[in-house]
């Protein structure tokens, strides 16, 4: 027995035909609908990047105790378990967050891996001098997009490309290893994720003389752009989910080539999507799970059924696919582990789940049933409590600074961590998911999720299905109170949220005026924050409606941005707040550069 995992981080569902996208060039995703099971029911967990990939390895949520970071070492991880099963385990991959900081333990669990450089800002080559950086509709710092300019210049040609390196690499494993027996290879590309950067073989089924400022990597933020501008960005995604379906038919190939559908297990997956200009966003992680992001692809080859070219409407998540991988080679899953193998959902359609749960550390916690999906937002403006479980204590890119840890307490173990003590330590989210209110939606009569509803008796069993979830996972019991649900005993209508925070739902909706809407000579929310704060006239004006810039640290990173900028990235700036501080600021008297 074989198995092949190929991996496209950011594949977004409504981009690729077998799910009814129209207009995009994906002849090999095609193929693979026609060739597998195709999951109509397929959900995210835990968020984003290397949170997903702990769910991998762990069959576990990770996003109720922890944020980003590496394996803990009670962690079990099905790569390892594999490999101490006897089954070969090889990672070929370009997703460069593998060799920073907070991921740093995932690849050594495999027997063998090779690493591919140069994707996004990955400190890959040095260049002292500083490259030409084209026009961009980006507010991303320089630094980042300097790395990622310097990169480009050793990309010139696709097949110098970490994408096209990656499946090279797979298909050279495949090669020495289809006549062998009992071998696992994962085939994890950092494409189609941003920067969208490729070829003019690709981009020349969508871009041609498309108007407005070519940019490949949007930030993640509001649409400030025109509509011309976001159907560009739209295209540039799409060309570079094409030179990723271009390497998916390469793995097909293969599979022909080596006759490997007689014994071999396929999946093709991703960890979340992406917003393109949907809801009014770029992006991820700072706005709600919305399903452009969270409702993912999914297909899988099971050679014991050999099901091809059928839908599957199980609900599933990602922590099915490690116990689905232990299954088919015959590995027992362990008890910690909460997904279930996916052989008979594959076989038959046979149920999984009632429902599913998914969110990022901090944020809202969610709950599907497939059809209704239920956000759940804190109860108080300070998003708290809120605590990090971890013995590892290291961000995606940088280890916890010691101010981080004054705070830390040894607490007993929790219930998955194997009689080992874990630290608590205070955390912080990536937003605030108070500003977006408690929201209730319909996806089969709403599928762009842009009426929330107001239904109690719905709302009851949706936190009831989400309360049962979040015991399930072991939720410490600060979850429960930041959201105001039972840790223990029933929900009520006392527990309901969505009427009273309709309100913050409806203003988070609002679209964001344009900038020139409040352009005059004197100092207004378009000015510089840096000059507010240094201005005695203004700097308290700012502070009132503003707090979040009073700490010293968060106000010199945003100080070349202006309040207006900061309602576009942060969701707590309200469009009132905006306007209600720029009237404040008109009545200052201040004027800009005085």
């Amino acid at each position: 027995m074989r198995a092949i995992m190929v991996m496209f981080d950011t594949l977004n569902r409504r981009f690729l035909p077998p799910y009814g996208a129209e207009g995009v060039h994906a002849p090999h995703f095609e193929r693979l609908g026609r060739s597998a099971a195709v999951f109509d029911n397929a959900y995210a967990g835990s968020m984003p990047c290397m949170p997903a990939r702990r769910e991998i390895h762990t069959g576990r949520h990770n996003f109720l105790h922890r944020s980003w970071g590496p394996l803990e070492p009670f962690d079990d991880s099905v790569p390892e378990m594999l490999s101490r099963a006897g089954v070969y385990t090889h990672l070929v991959t370009d997703h460069y967050h593998y060799w920073e900081d907070g991921g740093a333990t995932y690849h050594n669990r495999y027997n063998s891996y090779e690493l591919f450089r140069g994707q996004e800002g990955d400190k890959w080559k040095g260049h002292v001098a500083d490259p030409e950086l084209p026009p961009t509709l980006s507010w991303r710092p320089d630094a980042g997009r300097r790395q990622d300019a310097v990169n480009r210049l050793h990309l010139a040609t696709e097949d110098r490309h970490p994408q096209t390196l990656t499946v090279d690499a797979g298909l050279a494993f495949l090669e020495t290893n289809a006549a062998d027996d009992n071998w696992f290879l994962q085939i994890e590309c950092f494409d189609p994720h941003e920067p969208f950067f490729t070829y003019d073989e690709h981009r020349s089924h969508y871009l041609h003389d498309t108007p407005g400022v070519r940019s490949d990597w949007p930030d993640y933020r509001r649409v400030t752009e025109s509509s011309d501008d976001v159907a560009q960005v739209r295209a540039e995604y799409a060309a570079l989910l094409s030179m990723c379906d271009a390497s998916l038919g390469r793995v097909l190939d293969a599979m022909d080539t080596h006759d490997l559908w007689s014994d071999t297990l396929l999946i093709v997956c991703t960890d979340h999507g992406l917003l393109l200009g949907e809801h009014g966003w770029w992006g991820k992680n700072v706005q709600p799970w919305y399903d452009e992001n969270i409702h993912t692809p999914l297909f899988i080859w099971d050679p014991r059924s050999a099901v091809r070219g059928e839908r599957r409407a199980s609900l599933v998540q990602t922590v099915d696919f490690g116990p689905t991988l232990l299954d088919f080679f015959g590995v027992p899953t362990p008890g910690l582990m909460q997904g279930s193998p996916l052989g008979d959902a594959v076989a038959a359609d046979t149920p999984v789940r009632d429902a599913g749960l998914f969110g990022s550390f901090g944020g809202q916690v969610n709950v599907t049933d497939g059809r209704y999906v239920y956000m759940r937002a804190p109860v108080l403006p300070s998003n708290e409590p809120l605590f990090e479980h971890t013995l590892m204590p290291t961000h995606m890119a940088s280890r916890f600074a010691p101010e981080e840890l004054t705070g830390a307490e040894l607490i007993p173990p929790l219930p998955f961590t194997k009689g080992v003590p874990v630290l608590r330590i205070p955390g912080r989210a990536w937003g605030n998911p108070y500003a977006y209110g408690t929201v209730l939606f319909d996806l089969e009569t709403d599928p762009g999720q842009l009426h929330p509803l107001l239904d109690d008796a719905l709302e009851l069993r949706m936190a009831e299905l989400l309360t049962g979830l979040m015991r399930a996972s072991d939720a410490p019991e600060s979850q429960f109170a930041r959201l105001g649900l039972p840790a223990e005993g029933p929900v009520t209508g006392e527990h309901l949220l969505a009427r009273a925070q309709h309100d913050l739902a409806l203003g988070s909706a609002q679209e964001l005026p344009g900038e020139g809407e409040f352009a005059r000579d004197s100092v207004n929310v378009t000015t510089p924050l840096g000059e507010l704060l240094g201005d005695a006239r203004t700097r308290g004006v700012v502070l009132r409606h503003l707090p979040l810039v009073a700490n010293p640290e968060f106000a010199r990173r945003v100080a070349d941005r202006s309040p207006w900028q900061l309602a576009a990235v942060t969701p707590g700036v309200s469009v009132s707040v905006l306007r209600e501080l720029d009237a404040e600021l008109a009545a200052s008297g201040a004027r800009t550069g005085s």
